[in-house]
């Protein structure tokens, strides 16, 4: 059993690390099922204290990879409408079977925000380019955490090794 669930395990590292690029499958949390399952052996003991904190880092990068893409485009001098278009356009997009969904998504939802907002077509499309920015930025983030999340995998399963196998 100790070696099917480390198998299973490290099959969702890798979707992790996959879901990290790939907008329809959430990265981090994958990654964290991952870990789970490797300390749900009999060979790993259980750190609940470990768990816990890579289970909100991963929450917390989902949830941010949501949000990031609005905080772009507020920085990038989009308004209120052009934060709640790319908001919308992100879950729009992530609903959407086309691939990349959710980057356009973010980039016209953002658009479309502030063209509704009678923003000029050069602040929208700079605020739209933020939004890709940050939609860019939360990729980053999820792949971080994905390897190091594959890191720490390794290193406990080559702690364990003997007793896994």
């Amino acid at each position: 059993m100790n070696v099917f669930l480390t198998l299973l395990g490290l099959l969702f590292m890798f979707l992790g690390l996959a879901g990290s690029i790939l907008p329809i499958l959430p990265g981090p949390p994958l990654s964290w099922v991952g870990l789970l399952l490797l300390h749900l052996t009999d060979a790993v003991p259980n750190n609940t204290s470990f768990l816990s904190i890579t289970f909100i880092v991963a929450v917390l990068i989902f949830v941010l990879d949501y949000l990031i893409p609005a905080i772009g485009t507020k920085r990038f001098g989009g308004s209120k409408a052009g934060m709640i278009g790319s908001t919308i356009g992100v879950f729009v997009g992530f609903l959407s079977p086309i691939p990349g969904g959710i980057i356009m998504g973010s980039f016209f939802g953002a658009l479309l925000g502030e063209l509704s907002n009678k923003t000029d077509t050069n602040t929208a499309l700079k605020a739209a380019f933020g939004s890709f920015i940050g939609f860019i930025t939360g990729a980053f983030l999820k792949f971080i955490i994905a390897i190091v999340y594959f890191g720490f995998f390794m290193a406990i399963f080559w702690e364990y090794k003997s007793l896994i196998l």
